[in-house]
């Protein structure tokens, strides 16, 4: 998730349409470039760091013996959730919810083919459950033993996520994907560090404080919840998985990544010319 100016942008103002775009596809194609065990082990960190969103959650519930306000409780959960995807952003780690948005793009411009869009997507997403899980078994050593993790924290959380219909879920982890799509485009928009800050923790907080589905941070919650004897079973953490992650797809493909190059592709290449001569001062 590269942040890095490219030297044909405009120097000053705002980024126009192709200049994100064009930023958001040569980093997917950096990434589909890339050595399968490079995105392997990146994919493996960003699983692993976007965990800790969940043991800060936990960590909330356990210590603040229940919230008295449903409200305050939820903005806790997505501000301390939000870090987490700080780390990923930040650290540029390969995270698969992000890859749904941004390694479509390339497909759709014929830069890329399908078949590398699978590989991208099966190395992040192996990888990012793969942290997930040892993460989750951290958690369930680590948290009770030195109590800062009660095992109901995350019966708690996964009582958010698990027991709700399939369209439920489905729809929910759309609107994750959304949110997780505007978060790589805006962060792609940004031009400077503060920016990319506020974006995330403003957008990524969203899906905490829902909580809507997200496949990658929610595999922690549900997992954790399992090692825990939280009354989970195997079976709805796969009920869990299959339709949030279906609904992240849906909602990062095609929300974003399929409307935002459809509708820059139809604004014609004059008026990002217009554009650029407005913000940079050109006659």
């Amino acid at each position: 998730m590269s942040t890095e100016t490219g030297s044909d942008e405009p120097s000053g103002g705002s980024l126009s349409y192709q200049n994100i775009l064009e930023r958001e596809m040569e980093e997917a194609l950096q990434e589909i470039a890339r050595p399968v065990t490079g995105v392997f082990l990146s994919g493996l960190a960003a699983g692993l760091n976007l965990s800790f969103g969940a043991l800060f959650m936990g960590m909330a519930l356990t210590f603040s013996g229940g919230f008295e306000s449903q409200l305050v409780q939820q903005i806790a959960l997505g501000s301390l959730s939000s870090i987490a995807f700080l780390f990923v952003v930040l650290g540029q780690t390969e995270l698969f919810t992000a890859h749904s948005t941004m390694a479509v793009l390339p497909v759709l411009d014929r830069r890329a083919s399908l078949g590398d869009l699978g590989g991208l997507w099966g190395a992040t997403y192996v990888s990012n459950l793969l942290g997930c899980v040892i993460f989750a078994g951290l958690i369930a050593t680590l948290g009770p033993s030195m109590g800062i993790v009660s095992p109901s924290a995350f019966g708690t959380l996964a009582d958010a996520l698990v027991p709700l219909p399939w369209w439920t879920i489905l729809l929910s982890g759309v609107v994750a994907g959304w949110l997780m799509g505007m978060t790589t485009w805006l962060v792609a928009a940004s031009r400077d560090t503060v920016g990319r800050i506020v974006f995330t923790l403003l957008v990524t907080g969203a899906i905490g404080f829902g909580p809507f589905h997200h496949a990658i941070l929610g595999t922690t919650e549900v997992v954790s919840a399992i090692f825990l004897g939280q009354g989970v079973t195997i079976g709805d953490f796969v009920h869990f998985l299959l339709w949030t992650t279906v609904g992240n797809i849906i909602g990062g493909a095609v929300f974003v990544g399929l409307l935002n190059y459809g509708h820059i592709e139809l604004a014609g290449e004059q008026q990002d010319v217009d554009f650029e001569a407005e913000t940079t001062g050109d006659s």
